[in-house]
């Protein structure tokens, strides 16, 4: 069993005195236990990487697109989102590790092993939308307990959108240009057929088509990135399935804001997602995100 107390080390200097290492261990403990105020902190740091990602959409600055071993693109905006967002989560829960998509593609992930706290970072979620110049890019950022989305931020920079939510507590939408906010929540299923969305660039039509069949479905809506599972939690639409290969950091944020708002994201066998599994590309199984259980009851 992962042990309750937080391990440090790597990411903290190797001169830090005992009493500092004391304090910030203790700090760590109490936003844990206040998973609101760890969940305020947390948007604040994703608008602060949202800013970064904006200064390379809006052209300031060159963002360089590379390509990564797995022929994906990635940009400057990417690497410095991913940085900042790691600087800024180390200082305020020390001891946690943090698993970042680039920092993965890279080989210099930590290991989760043992730990029942990390965060899972995706800094740029829709990198080809963000290349392309498209607004539905999101920054992701989730802190996973014992395999299970505690707390979860989307913020799409470009929309001035952001949808947060943690276990216990509300999902919330939240319009940055008007600085207002509401609960969000899933919807009952409507009477005239079932709202589906679906990836812009990824995923098996085929099985899409076959796995729909036994729905009633009145629609079929397109949206980029995390915000799929977002309007699932806003009560927009009511079903994501997704066949296709993604891995945990695409996932986390908006699962856990999905949970908050009443919803589910489960396999295809109907069982609830866990986070830190032993694939070393993070990859998730094929899945189903859903406003309501939809493998036992419908």
């Amino acid at each position: 069993m992962p042990s309750d107390d937080i391990a440090f080390g790597g990411s903290l200097d190797e001169g830090c005195d005992a009493g500092l290492r004391e304090r910030q261990k203790e700090r760590t403990k109490k936003l844990l236990e206040n998973p609101g105020a760890l969940c305020n902190m947390v948007r604040r740091i994703a608008v602060g990487a949202g800013e970064i990602t904006l200064k390379y959409f809006d052209g300031l600055e060159d963002m360089q697109v590379d390509l990564k071993d797995d022929n994906s693109p990635v940009t400057l905006a990417d690497r410095e989102a991913e940085g900042f967002i790691q600087v800024s989560l180390e200082m305020m829960t020390a001891g946690i590790p943090i698993v970042g998509e680039e920092a993965v593609a890279l080989g210099k992930a930590p290991s989760v092993d043992g730990n029942q706290y990390f965060w899972l970072v995706d800094a740029l979620d829709g990198t080809r939308e963000f290349i392309n110049g498209g607004d539905e890019f999101t920054v992701n950022i989730a802190l996973i307990k014992d395999g299970e989305p505690v707390i979860g931020v989307v913020f799409a920079p470009a929309k001035g959108e952001m949808y947060a939510g943690y276990k216990g507590g509300p999902a919330v939408r939240w319009m940055q240009d008007a600085d207002t906010e509401k609960e969000i929540s899933v919807r009952p299923s409507p009477k005239q057929g079932l709202t589906v969305v679906a990836s812009k660039s990824h995923g098996d039509t085929g099985k899409l088509d076959k796995f729909l069949e036994s729905f009633k479905v009145e629609k079929l809506i397109q949206r980029g990135s995390s915000l799929k599972l977002c309007v699932i939690a806003s009560g927009k639409a009511d079903l994501y399935p997704r066949f296709g290969p993604t891995c945990e950091w695409d996932t986390a944020a908006g699962d856990a804001v999905l949970r908050a708002a009443g919803g589910v994201l489960t396999d295809l066998d109907g069982k609830p997602f866990t986070y830190g599994k032993s694939d070393p590309k993070w990859l998730n199984p094929e899945f189903v995100g859903c406003a309501f259980e939809w493998f036992d009851g419908e």
